[in-house]
């Protein structure tokens, strides 16, 4: 008895002793499990276990406004900017171009059983620990750490709160010690990476890198929005991270036949030399098109575009001004519909983009062959956009009439709105001297969910717009309404046209659904719960921000009032836009207050499609316009 507890204690040591050693597990798809607490795959972060308490570290992150300088990336991620400067090789003052990956150095420590770094961050409306850790920390933090490092908090989280931001570090082991591992860095992993390109990028072995996260070559699955600890013998320079990416690893050797059977098998092998020559075939001419599109995406500094693979290029490398012409060509032969401008073009019907033509941020108004059109300076990934807006005709979406390709920089051409935004006309702050009327409204709300029903119902494969809002809502000379700016935009073909998961959540605070906030999760209901949202706005006159600031709570909650069954219609006058001054039919604002609350249901399932809407907003109208009919003979 004695004996078996003497190996029982020892037991317990050499367990105890192994933990004390052992590497830091990879995180995973847990991310966006914000419910779970457990810290099986370090969701709360990695365990205090390494040979110090306290060490330098690194981190990466990918400049993203307002998030693009020396001084606001130190600022965010609790960083020396001196320090951050001197090791990316830049002066203080430098603005750093959008996705740019930087290098910022910390101090890590123990705090309890994990190591961290500990930042701070004001919560803004409509933020939640998902969009937080994974969207303005980029998975340097997760959902589930920010929620136990603040559980003092209350439950939900209100805007201008301060949060602790617990960042991802880690000290090495007595094991990484004594094979040279003096620092470890926390590695933004984004899409199309893997492990040994990681580990190329910092001159690692591999095998390392694997073992310091707890993976193996069988499990080697990394994912975007998560950290990879690299561990390294020396400090990261601004070089590493700046040069091409390394090419592929080369394919094994195929086997070589015996001679014995080689003779009976040649009929095989001439077959599969067939078929490899056109799969090579395919191959070089899925390559040719692609590079269209990838010579799109280069700057003179390497990028990388979310939900894409990286696209790189050699710095300093730039089309010339005789390349241009034949890139052009090679636009019209995929963009038959489009109408391909020369900048010179464009500058004559802008007026050599003379502020007299400006329109609002990077948007012109220019006069072609007689007719206006609103021409938008773009760069980067305008890929998707141009596809998807090169295929469907709808009058309530925003129609594409050309494209110029100039020092870079892509300038599409759109049908031009003369009216606007629709965000122009219904806030208080921002009043035309035309004042919508209730049937004008809701002709356009019918605008807006009849584009979005085409988007969903009628196109191979279903997109989502992803941000409609009202400043995306265009208002035509008959102030009828177009949606426009796509570049969010995404298929769910993925799922049958269902669903689709993302973890890089993106949009506009106030329209974005809540299991879209939560969980990534993309489908037609996003667009349905923005719709919602949009409605909401039409109704009161007033903006998303303002109307959560008036419930501080579920949006739904504003329309109680006007859902009560005995009092709803006393309720109205204090619900609606006050510039309507009464003049609407109270039944059918009731009706659509309705519709608004099944629109921002927070479970999807229980929203409307967009066709169900379209139904009940076209007898809304009309109704209104006998109503507004009535009325007009009755006022005589």
């Amino acid at each position: 008895m004695k004996y078996s507890h003497h190996i029982y204690v020892f037991t317990i040591f050499l367990i105890s002793s192994s933990l004390v050693h052992a590497q830091q597990p990879y995180i995973g798809k847990a991310t966006t499990l914000c419910g779970r607490t457990d810290d099986s795959s370090s969701i709360l972060g990695y365990t205090c276990n390494g040979q110090n308490r306290s060490c330098q570290s690194y981190l990466t992150f990918r400049s993203e406004p307002p998030f693009n300088t020396v001084s606001s990336i130190a600022a965010l991620l609790a960083s020396d900017p001196f320090q951050l400067s001197r090791l990316n090789s830049v002066p203080q003052t430098t603005t750093f171009e959008t996705n740019t990956m930087v290098l910022v150095p910390v101090n890590c420590s123990c705090s309890g059983q994990y190591y961290q770094v500990n930042s701070s961050y004001v919560i803004e409306h409509i933020d939640t620990y998902l969009v937080i850790a994974n969207n303005t920390f980029q998975g340097l933090s997760t959902c589930q750490a920010l929620r136990a490092q603040n559980s003092a908090l209350t439950r939900n989280l209100y805007a201008g709160t301060r949060l602790t931001v617990p960042l991802r570090c880690a000290c090495p082991t007595n094991n990484q010690s004594d094979v040279g591992v003096n620092y470890l860095l926390s590695y933004l992993v984004t899409w199309g990476q893997y492990v040994s390109l990681i580990s190329e990028i910092f001159g690692v072995n591999t095998g390392r890198t694997l073992e310091a996260n707890g993976l193996s070559e069988q499990q080697a699955t990394i994912y975007p929005f998560t950290t990879l600890l690299v561990p390294l013998q020396t400090p990261p320079t601004a070089a590493q991270i700046n040069a091409p990416s390394p090419p592929p690893p080369p394919a094994p050797p195929s086997s070589v036949p015996s001679p014995r059977n080689s003779s009976s098998k040649t009929w095989i092998y001439v077959v599969i030399g067939i078929i490899g020559g056109l799969l090579v075939a395919a191959v070089i001419g899925a390559i040719v098109f692609c590079m269209f599109f990838r010579r799109v995406k280069r700057k003179s500094d390497p990028v990388s575009v979310s939900e894409s693979l990286e696209a790189r290029e050699k710095p300093g490398e730039k089309k010339t001004e005789e390349e241009e012409p034949e890139f052009l060509e090679s636009i019209m032969d995929i963009a038959q519909s489009l109408k391909v401008y020369t900048f010179e073009e464009l500058q004559s019907a802008t007026e050599d983009f003379s502020p007299n033509c400006w329109v609002k941020g990077s948007v012109y108004r220019g006069k072609i062959n007689g007719d206006y059109g609103a021409i938008k300076k773009m760069n980067g990934d305008v890929e998707k956009e141009i596809n998807l807006l090169n295929k469907i005709n709808h009058f309530n979406l925003i129609r594409l009439s050309g494209v110029c390709f100039n020092g870079g920089d892509w300038y599409l051409v759109y049908e031009y709105a003369v009216n606007g935004p629709l965000s122009d006309w219904i806030y208080n702050s921002n009043r035309n001297q035309e004042v919508l009327n209730w049937t004008q409204r809701i002709q356009i709300a019918l605008d807006v969910a009849t584009g979005l029903n085409y988007l969903h119902s009628y196109t191979s494969p279903p997109y989502v717009h992803k941000d409609l809002k009202t400043s995306n809502v265009l208002l035509d000379s008959e102030l009828r309404a177009k949606i426009a700016n796509f570049n969010l935009a995404r298929s769910v073909d993925g799922q049958g046209g269902q669903f689709a998961l993302t973890r890089h959540i993106v949009g506009t605070k106030g329209y974005m659904a809540p299991e879209y906030l939560e969980n990534g999760l993309v489908s037609p209901k996003l667009d349905v719960y923005a719709f919602g949202v949009l409605m909401l706005e039409l109704l009161t006159g007033k903006e998303v921000s303002i109307l959560y600031e008036e419930v501080n709570a579920r949006l739904a909650d504003f329309l109680v009032p006007v859902l009560h069954k005995d009092n709803g219609k006393e309720n109205l006058s204090n619900f609606m836009d006050v510039s309507l001054r009464g003049h609407y039919p109270a039944e059918l604002a009731i009706f659509v207050a309705r519709l608004t609350d099944s629109c921002i249901k927070l479970d999807p399932s229980g929203r409307p499609d967009m066709g169900e809407i379209v139904q009940s907003l076209s007898r809304t109208l009309t109704t209104s316009l006998s109503w507004e009919s009535s009325n007009t003979i009755s006022g005589r």
